[in-house]
């Protein structure tokens, strides 16, 4: 197992606000929820909400990945024998076990004497979350861009040494520098982190005033992303490693990014198609012909009518829509126009002269049917 102490100490699911028995979409849904809600660019000045915003973020990187839940669950299963009030009353930490089998190869070491190290490892940074809003053509196209993200990272003021500049750390006394103190139990060597130091191995006398002594200190950075094209209004796009530094030499979080797309003023979409309404006036509906139709790249294609087509019935362009790949699968959308009949609000003496002329010469009423009593109105 790669289980951390807090594991012990915390309930996951109740910082989410979910259940144990919750699915992995459920848990994702409550994370960017709480996340929106706690993001410290919606809370400036508010440390409880920056603080419930990292706690939120520690829940959803256990709870939101399928082999550490798992991992998670058994931990807390174990109650009792994963901590203190084991059998003989002592405590042992297994934030460095890779398996139990690890613990019972190690057994039998020189000396008759098991140790199980402790201190504090490499930690995985926090994922963060962004928000980015596009123009319908960029979210079509796909745009390369920069976010502004707040998240922690080395203090500037100690160069992430924790320490007041001109001063430094010193070994801590009560481990040796080791971060880890012994509990003897018989055959048995145990560890825990060291209380003095906290499993650092070194204690700070004069902390650095910009970070407190912890080295790190939230900043504001830009970041270069990529938006693929046919990004989808409220969908979140994960950019591995560029979300919160990593602690003692630990990977980066992921930075995951919901994209917010403006409506264009005249297109719409339906997966990769590109949907567009066009005008045509009574006599094109009625004799047929070619009109623009324009696209979103702003030049225009012609489309043929046919005699009698209909308002508001669809006709497609092919390959006019949007250039979309997922999961490895390449669609490329079409465009599907609508054309809807102008009916003239105004007419000139000649225009009125000549539909006069068509409706006396109409022989023919759409109103004729079962529907209308199979008698004209």
């Amino acid at each position: 197992m790669t289980a951390q102490r807090e594991w012990f100490e915390t309930d996951y699911y109740a910082v989410l606000g979910v259940s144990p028995e919750a699915t992995a979409k459920e848990i994702t849904r409550a994370y960017r929820k709480l996340a929106r809600e706690l993001h410290p660019d919606q809370n400036p000045g508010d440390a409880a909400a920056e603080n419930r915003f990292k706690e939120v973020a520690a829940a959803y990187d256990v709870l939101g990945d399928e082999a550490k839940r798992a991992e998670y669950d058994e931990v807390r299963r174990l109650g009792p024998m994963a901590g203190r009030g084991g059998p003989g009353g002592f405590t042992f930490n297994v934030g460095d076990m890779s398996g139990f089998g690890d613990l019972f190869g190690q057994m039998f070491s020189p000396g008759g004497r098991t140790r199980t190290t402790s201190g504090v490892g490499p930690r995985r940074g926090a994922d963060q979350q962004a928000r980015l809003t596009l123009d319908f053509a960029d979210a079509a196209r796909g745009v390369t861009t920069t976010i502004n993200v707040t998240s922690e990272g080395q203090c500037t003021t100690c160069s992430g040494t924790g320490a007041k500049p001109g001063t430094s750390a010193r070994a801590c006394s009560t481990c040796g520098g080791r971060g880890a103190i012994d509990d003897n139990q018989g055959p048995f060597s145990f560890s825990s982190p060291c209380r003095t130091c906290q499993g650092r191995g070194s204690v700070i006398d004069d902390p650095c005033t910009t970070c407190r002594g912890s080295g790190v200190a939230a900043q504001q950075r830009n970041v270069q992303v990529r938006i693929p094209a046919g990004v989808d209004d409220g969908q979140t796009i994960r950019l591995k490693g560029r979300g919160a530094p990593g602690r003692n030499g630990g990977p980066a979080g992921d930075l995951l990014v919901e994209v917010s797309v403006r409506p264009h003023e005249r297109f719409s979409r339906s997966g990769a198609n590109l949907l567009v309404t066009v005008p045509i006036t009574f006599a094109e509906a009625v004799l047929g012909g070619e009109i623009d139709v324009p696209t979103l790249d702003g030049t225009t294609v012609r489309l043929r009518l046919r005699p009698g087509t209909q308002s508001g019935s669809r006709h497609r362009v092919s390959g006019k829509g949007i250039d979309l790949t997922r999961r490895g699968q390449h669609t490329h959308g079409d465009l599907i126009v609508q054309v809807q009949v102008q009916v003239p609000t105004e007419l000139d003496d000649a225009e009125r002269a000549a539909i006069e002329a068509l409706a006396a010469a109409t022989r023919t009423n759409p109103r004729t049917g079962t529907a209308y009593g199979d008698e004209a109105t």
